[in-house]
């Protein structure tokens, strides 16, 4: 999703933007800018940290900006530790709330302390050793969700209150966690879901020490209303779906929040769902985990064949990887990446790396394509079913991986010849569409699209039909929005 935490879309992304903005409201954009790990900042203006613009438009394009500045530089900290580099030989002014305040300047002396409602000031290079004495180290506040019957509740909004005001949602185990807290702060915990009361209906407290447990117990009050209708349950749904993750607290409070700002306006709630929705298969997270994978079945195992009824009785091609693959395979090349998060990139390729080792060793693979085969008729199977989508340049690249091998047999080389055409850009245009179908399927309704309650392929052939009208606009297409609100996809959650 292009959030506050997601790079700028590039490639084929780039040229999907014109049809995601085609939309009936109005553009607007609204711009913040944050530091990597996604928060916000007040102002953009002498920043000497590297940081990010987040320019949000109504139609689903984030575009995400980097910004350098190296001159006299102006921080807030919020409790977490803030480091500014100054490269000239001017000054630095820094307040902070409860938070650790270190400058380094050119020359490399240091100046560490708590800033707290103080400014620290630094003139003509010269820059002390000492500052603001310290303060209490920040806080965690933290708890469980149980229901009367001690058993663990997901998806609860836990609401902060007090002398900060934040939100989250419990995970499957029931917990939930609030860090960065400032001690001796005044707080307010709030939990909320559909069909249940809680007990105590909230906690208030003073953070005291290092860490407070607000733990509360819920009761089921017999309401039988849908929680998908609640927007973070919604937004978390679709972090478990299609991330295979609980949700970041930033991006949760991003996402759920785009909703909530619609208020009472129904038709504003049900495009911004509609949005957030779609934002999930189009992020750079899922483009680089589920949507891989569903490109390296592609290359090693061409298609499947399905049986539709559309317009009468036929066959058509089908994405051949299945849910019962898909899934496990999307976790194993997801696990620990958050993207924007510290090291998410090395994760990334690490797992991928991981995967494609794994993947090329798999009985399947090694029967589809023999040791013994050629580097030329490895490539060239590869090739066709991905469907001949390889230049002349992108053939010989691959095949040079195995040097003046008569055959296939080197393990590296077979992992990044696999990886290299899975990745080919032209394979990943040409399977954008059936791949976005495909997922409607396995993330909302968790099941194959030929699965019961449909006995064909039959509706995978009507939404693949419209997509392609509409040039690959989901909302134009009214896709997304058909499967999110299907009597199959809200019966997962409640009537």
């Amino acid at each position: 999703m292009y959030d506050p935490r997601n790079p700028a879309p590039t490639g084929a992304q780039v040229s999907r933007l014109p049809a995601l903005q085609a939309r009936t409201l109005a553009l607007q954009s609204a711009c913040v800018f944050v530091d990597h790990p996604g928060n916000p900042t007040t102002t953009p203006r002498a920043f000497s940290l590297s940081g990010a613009r987040i320019c949000v438009f109504l139609g689903l394009s984030f575009c995400v900006v980097i910004l350098s500045f190296a001159s006299t530089a102006f921080g807030q900290s919020s409790g977490g530790p803030l480091k500014i580099t100054s490269s000239v030989a001017g000054g630095s002014s820094g307040a902070g709330s409860g938070g650790t305040l270190t400058i380094q300047g050119s020359a490399g002396q240091t100046s560490t302390g708590s800033a707290q409602g103080a400014t620290l000031s630094v003139a003509a290079g010269v820059w002390p050793t000492s500052a603001i004495g310290p303060v209490a180290a920040p806080g965690t506040i933290s708890g469980m969700i149980l229901t009367n019957q001690g058993l663990p509740l997901a998806g609860v909004s836990i609401i902060l209150g007090g002398s900060d005001a934040r939100k989250t949602i419990t995970d499957v185990s029931g917990r939930y966690e609030f860090d960065s807290m400032a001690q001796n702060g005044q707080y307010t915990i709030t939990p909320s879901l559909v069909d249940f009361s809680f007990s105590p209906a909230l906690r208030s407290f003073t953070l005291v020490g290092v860490n407070t447990n607000a733990t509360f117990t819920a009761t089921a009050n017999g309401d039988h209303l849908n929680p998908l209708d609640s927007s973070d349950f919604f937004v978390r749904q679709h972090y478990l779906d299609f991330l295979n993750r609980e949700p970041d607290q930033s991006g949760f409070n991003f996402w759920s929040n785009q909703i909530i700002s619609c208020g009472s306006d129904p038709q504003c709630a049900e495009v911004a769902r509609v949005n957030t929705s779609g934002a999930f298969f189009l992020s750079i997270e899922f483009q680089q985990t589920g949507y891989l994978v569903e490109r390296f079945y592609k290359v090693s195992y061409g298609e499947a064949v399905g049986n539709s009824t559309l317009g009468g009785n036929h066959t058509l091609p089908v994405p051949v990887v299945r849910f019962n693959e898909l899934l496990p395979d999307t976790q194993q090349i997801g696990k620990g990446v958050v993207v924007l998060q510290p090291g998410w990139q090395q994760a990334l390729e690490n797992n991928k790396q991981t995967f494609a080792g794994v993947f090329v060793q798999r009985a399947r693979f090694v029967a589809a394509f023999p040791l013994a085969m050629t580097p030329a008729q490895f490539v060239d199977k590869l090739n066709q079913n991905a469907g001949n989508v390889f230049s002349p340049d992108d053939r010989a690249a691959i095949i040079a991986l195995f040097g003046s091998a008569s055959d296939t047999s080197n393990l590296a080389a077979r992992t990044q010849a696999v990886r290299q055409a899975a990745e080919n850009t032209n394979l990943y245009n040409a399977e954008f569409n059936r791949a976005f179908v495909l997922m409607q399927y396995l993330g909302y309704l968790r099941r194959n699209p030929n699965d019961p309650q449909d006995s064909d392929y039959t509706g995978y052939d009507f939404w693949l039909t419209k997509l392609n009208q509409f040039n690959g606009n989901f909302i134009q297409a009214e896709m997304v929005k058909a499967f999110i609100t299907s009597i199959e996809y809200r019966r997962r959650f409640g009537p």
